[in-house]
Order: structure tokens, then C-alpha cells, then sequence
């Protein structure tokens, strides 16, 4: 069991945009449980959102803040109140999770003469001198956390960080939560009853993440189209995730159902939150994210509860799922190399297929936990406290 350093009588201070649904959000909980578990104080400044019960069930203290917008006078605004709220609260340590709030708590903590954290999250877009820039503060920890060996060379090689201020720390999976002898038959007949597939006896293909096109929703829509007639009749594909709006995109999504002849065979369901009964509820999870994932906690958690996993091979996914072992990898946005993968896996049967499940299982355990994650988060903290 890894151990938590003691942090009896410090007070850390993450920073992220907002508490709604999202690996960064389910770091920021994991690692204030271990900080509160560990003796020290845990706060956030954030936007908050649907976890701040959460947050707060665990110890953890909210300071309310507009930390999600990207406005120059507002992050300004952001580091004066970050500046007050380390000198009132007595805080030892900020840790930042994303670039607009980084900025602001960067420079806060320069000015106020305390450790600074970024956990590179993920490989940021833009290639103007301007983009560049803004991302470069998640390259300007004391120490900088990277959420997969991937990311830790993208971060050495685009903003020449040394090996010696990064530490590789994968994201974790709560292996207490995500097992599936931990989700009762009522949890997962409940999920199916929410997709309409309750008597539906047809393999289950889920595909869970917000509805925004690096997802790949449209991928494997195409993908499923791209499948024999007598091969869709057996499959039905979920679309599990929020459109934040993205009127538009829900609209693409739609009219590339029809165009591809899958009106049964598509179901888009809002957000789930009981996301261990939803795989369990599942045949198939397919993670076929256009642009490299940091990470991937989907093809993590699924594996965790013994499903094979479809991810494209590229990013964090090449680290999580092991080809022809724990699931397959697959071209980026290539369609018929996601139809090709999803037809080798029903063409293996259900024995074989529970083969790979285990094995993922085996490899999430050994590699990715949610006690690792916060073990060494802490451990990151403690080396700079003292």
C-alpha cells in the first residue's frame, strides 16, 4: 500500500477552472481526499460546479473564483485575490491545473514567496508565438506533474523543461470503486433501462466522453456504418456525454445516424454518473479520440472493470491499453480501422474477449491507481515543502 508523507499543519491550494465533469476535476478531488487524509488543509479556488458537494464531503474548502475565463483584466484581477487569499490563509503550496487560472496563481505565488505545482494536463493546440506563451506556464512548477510518459516528453521537448523538475504521474482509478464485484446487478439494469436497452440482447459499444468532435463520435458512427448489415443488427453504439452546448454538433451527430443507415443502432445518452455500472452495462469501450488523449481515465476505468478497450493509438492511449492484450489501437480518425477493430473483437467471442477484460484489469492495478496518484502528488508537495 503506498503510504502518504504527513502533511499535519500545511495548507495546499490547487487551482482549476470550475468543478463539473472531467479528469481534471476527478484529480482535484482524489488529491484533496489524500492531502485531508494525510493531516493538511485542503483548498481550492475554482469557478465550482456539480462537485462541489463532493469537494466538500471530502474536507476540502472552496474559495469561489472566476477561474475559468480567459479574459487578461479578470486573470489580473484572479492574481490579487489569489495574492490575499495565500497571506490570509496561511497557504504553503499552489498547485495549478490549467492555463488561464496557472497565470494568475503563478504569479500570486512568486509574489507571496511559496512553492508552485502544474500538472501538465494535456498537449495544448496553438502554434503561434502567442499560443506558445500561454501554455508555457504549465511548464513553470517548481515542479511539473505529467499525467503519462507522452506528455513528459512533449513537455521537455516544447518547452525545454529538464528531466529534473518533471515527475511522471499517471492519473489514477479509485480500484475500490471501479471493480466489478463492487456494482450491484440493480446498478447496471438501472443504467440499461436509462439507454432504452433494458431486453436488448444486441453487444453494447460505449463510448463515454462529452459530445465534441476529438472525441470521435463521429469516427465511430462511421465506423459502425462502415460494418455488414448483418454485422450492425448485433451491435448497438452509446454516445454517453454532455453537448455543453454544442447545439451543432449534436446536430452532425444526428444527421450522420441517419446518413449511415443507424437509426437503432445509436443511442445518445446525457452524462452518467454511475460510470462503474455503465461499463459493466457495456460489451465494448471504445475511446477513439481524434487528437492524442494525455492520459485516456476512460480506457483506464473501463479495463479496471474488465471490458476491452478500442483507443486510437496515438498520446497517452498507447500507455493504457495494450495492443491484442487489453483491448486494440487504432489509427486516429480512420474510420475503417475502428470498424476493422470492433469486428475483430465480436469475431473473438465473448470468452476471449473476458480474456483481454482481466488482463486490463491486471494492468490498471499495477500501473494506474488512484493511492499511487495521490502518493505521489503528495510526495511532490512534501519534497518542495521541505
Amino acid at each position: 500500500m503506498d503510504e502518504f508523507p504527513d502533511l499535519t499543519g500545511k495548507t495546499i491550494l490547487q487551482v482549476a477552472p470550475e468543478l463539473s465533469a472531467g479528469g481534471v476535476e476527478r484529480t482535484v478531488l482524489e488529491v484533496t481526499e489524500a492531502i485531508v487524509s494525510a493531516g493538511g488543509r485542503a483548498l481550492l479556488a475554482s469557478k465550482g460546479g456539480r462537485l462541489e458537494k463532493d469537494f466538500e464531503s471530502l474536507g476540502g474548502e472552496l474559495f469561489r473564483m472566476d477561474a475559468k475565463t480567459k479574459n487578461p483584466v479578470t486573470i489580473k484581477l484572479n492574481e490579487g485575490k489569489l495574492k490575499r487569499l495565500i497571506e490570509r490563509e496561511g497557504v504553503d503550496l499552489v498547485h495549478a491545473r490549467s492555463r488561464a487560472p496557472a497565470w494568475s496563481a503563478y504569479k500570486a505565488a512568486r509574489a507571496m514567496g511559496v512553492p508552485f505545482v502544474t500538472t501538465y494536463h494535456g498537449a495544448y493546440s496553438g502554434t503561434s508565438s502567442l499560443k506558445k506563451t500561454y501554455n508555457s506556464v504549465m511548464a513553470k512548477g517548481d515542479i511539473v506533474i505529467a499525467n503519462s510518459q507522452w506528455i513528459a516528453e512533449h513537455v521537455k521537448e516544447e518547452h525545454g523543461v529538464p528531466d529534473e523538475k518533471i515527475v511522471t504521474i499517471p492519473r489514477g482509478v479509485d480500484l475500490e470503486v471501479f471493480h466489478p464485484i463492487a456494482v450491484a446487478p440493480s446498478r447496471v439494469t438501472a443504467i440499461r433501462q436509462s439507454m432504452g436497452l433494458e431486453n436488448d440482447d444486441r453487444l453494447v459499444l460505449l463510448l463515454p466522453g462529452r459530445l465534441t468532435e476529438w472525441k470521435g463520435q463521429l469516427v465511430a458512427i462511421e465506423a459502425l456504418g462502415l460494418l455488414a448489415p448483418e454485422e450492425r443488427e448485433k451491435l448497438v453504439l452509446v454516445l454517453a456525454g454532455d453537448a455543453q452546448g454544442r447545439k451543432n454538433y449534436v446536430t452532425r451527430l444526428e444527421e450522420a445516424v441517419v446518413a449511415n443507415g443507424l437509426d437503432r443502432g445509436v443511442v445518445m445518452s446525457e452524462h452518467i454518473t454511475d460510470m462503474p455500472a455503465a461499463y459493466m452495462a457495456s460489451d465494448i469501450v471504445l475511446a477513439p479520440s481524434i487528437r492524442p488523449e494525455a492520459f485516456g481515465r476512460v480506457a483506464a476505468e473501463a479495463s479496471a472493470m474488465c471490458r476491452p478497450v478500442v483507443v486510437t493509438d496515438h498520446g497517452g492511449g498507447r500507455e493504457t491499453v495494450i495492443e491484442g492484450e487489453t483491448g486494440a489501437r487504432v489509427e486516429p480518425g480512420n474510420a475503417q480501422s475502428l470498424a476493422g477493430a470492433i469486428r475483430a473483437l465480436i469475431s473473438i467471442g465473448e470468452e476471449a474477449r473476458s480474456g483481454m477484460g482481466r488482463a486490463g484489469q491486471l494492468h490498471v492495478r499495477k500501473h494506474f491507481s488512484k493511492r499511487g496518484l495521490q502518493a505521489a502528488t503528495l510526495g511532490v508537495y512534501k519534497t518542495l515543502l521541505e
